[in-house]
């Protein structure tokens, strides 16, 4: 995937001076051996400073592994530690950092060989709180070389949506559409976490898309267009001008993303976008997607950056959709009960008009909007990408700031069901365990828009330790709770 950073990171042992040095010397070389076995050895970078109870060795290591290029770190606990140099390196590190410890290896060297990194990780944990400073621990931190390597590799999709967050811009076109006060969101959260907002009038953009008019690149644009549909290029005769506007928005990107790295895009497109332009840009959104520069659809800046959180977790396209309508009775029981181990409340249908990427649809077929062509010229209307979306592990979630700008985010790890779903649109039926519960008390009760976004495969562990490193009260992060765990508001008599 493009538009999104590559993690390497540094790997710095700790010692404290009371404990044999050699501890984290060979632990740390037992740790990396097994890291490069098993994972890719691009990832990380072993510095070779060994760092001992001495402010001087952790500016030492730092000025090592931003050398050696590195945009994450790991401290790692060969022994006890040294709780001020190594919360320190956290401190100074421009990236985010991990903390992992060695567990001890044999009864056999319980001596010279014993090296209180259980009891270290402890003190580590409270330095790390006094001095405010921002760390990823494991949920069990201690283990083996083999189980190190392990947590490191969990890390590295947390540390890749860090990282991208501070050189994130979101160019957004609006304004939102009327009655879309639920996409609507303060911007403040977004420099809270490093994240540039460049707000645009769907005036501008315009203006753009007709300068680019006649473009010498459009029929190039096309004939990649015709080669993705296939059979289901259902309106060749549009292909054009969606090519003008694919063409408009990426040069926009490169015009306008400044110093920042990666780009995501709050699109506008409805109520006139289809009366000016010709057409809905719904196609294009998921070309843009499936690039990994994430497009949402009616100027939903947060649901923008929840694509974006997703794309760098997953490392694989997402999509952005409506939690929309429930799963009709008799489709449910012809399709569903008996054969998956859901209740009838378990399932709901996700849809857009047609933004999901033709690589996450069963078959798709370019259409017109049937929704807005109740009311407008069908012609107007075409561009959409239509299909249902492919069965498999599924993750719903969003990160979304409230009224009074507070962070609020929800996770869900569900399925998308191999059922056809007899509609239109870019569509599913999804599959969520307690998905009734979770609709009241969190979605409901939270306050959360209509939009939700769409990873695929589960990565709710990954995500949840996302939004907790960013800020996230913990609190403040819903998720689906099993049949006996009560929601705080739900009713204890219903």
């Amino acid at each position: 995937m493009m538009n999104m950073p590559e993690v390497k990171i540094g790997i710095v042992a700790v010692s404290r001076d009371c404990f044999p040095e050699s501890l984290s010397v060979n632990r740390r070389k037992a740790l990396v051996d097994a890291y490069k076995a098993k994972y890719d050895e691009k990832n990380i970078y072993e510095c070779p400073i060994c760092i001992v109870e001495s402010e001087i060795h952790m500016v030492q290591a730092l000025e090592d592994v931003k050398k050696a290029g590195c945009n994450a770190l790991v401290v790692y606990l060969g022994n006890f530690g040294p709780e001020i140099s190594e919360t320190l390196l956290a401190k100074h590190f421009d990236g985010p950092s991990m903390f992992v410890a060695a567990a001890e290896e044999s009864g056999n060297n319980l001596i010279q060989g014993r090296g209180d990194a259980y009891c270290g990780m402890l003190n580590a944990s409270y330095n790390l709180k006094l001095r405010n400073i921002k760390a990823y621990i494991p949920e069990y931190p201690v283990g083996t070389a083999e189980e190190c390597a392990d947590m490191i590799e969990e890390f590295v999709p947390i540390a890749r949506a860090i990282v991208a967050l501070k050189d994130l811009k979101i160019i957004s076109f609006g304004p939102r559409p009327l009655n879309f006060l639920a996409c609507n969101a303060p911007i403040k959260q977004l420099y809270n976490l490093g994240v540039e907002i460049e707000e645009n009038s769907e005036l501008d953009l315009f203006e753009a898309f007709n300068k680019h008019a006649g473009d010498p690149r459009i029929p190039d644009v096309v004939k990649d267009m015709e080669a993705e549909l296939g059979e289901g290029n259902k309106k060749p005769e549009i292909l054009s001008k969606l090519a003008q506007y694919e063409l408009t928005l990426l040069d926009w990107i490169e015009d306008h993303k400044g110093y920042r790295k990666y780009v995501a895009i709050a699109g506008k497109c409805w109520p006139a976008f289809q009366t000016q332009f010709g057409f809905v840009p719904c196609y294009v959104n998921s070309r843009l997607t499936g690039r990994g520069i994430p497009v949402s659809c009616e100027v939903d800046i947060y649901g923008a950056l929840s694509e974006f959180i997703g794309t760098c977790v997953s490392n694989d396209i997402v999509t952005l959709l409506d939690i929309n309508n429930s799963v009709p009775a008799d489709i449910y029981k012809e399709d569903i009960e008996g054969k998956f181990n859901y209740t009838h409340k378990d399932t709901f249908m996700g849809f857009h008009c047609g933004n999901t990427c033709s690589k996450k649809l069963s078959f798709c077929n370019m259409k017109y909007q049937l929704i807005m062509a109740r009311s407008l010229p069908e012609e107007v209307t075409q561009g959409t990408l239509e299909g249902d979306i492919v069965p498999g592990d599924i993750t719903f979630f969003r990160l979304q700031s409230t009224a009074d700008n507070k962070l609020r985010a929800y996770i869900a790890n569900g399925e998308v069901l191999p059922v056809a779903t007899r509609s239109f649109g870019g569509i599913g039926i999804f599959a969520i365990p307690e998905m009734g519960r979770f609709y009241r008390h969190v979605l409901i009760e939270g306050n959360f828009p209509h939009h939700g976004a769409v990873a695929f495969g589960h990565h709710g562990k990954a995500l949840y330790e996302v939004f907790k490193y960013i800020g996230v009260d913990v609190n403040e992060i819903g998720y689906n709770r099993p049949k006996n765990d009560r929601y705080p508001t739900e009713n204890p008599f219903a």
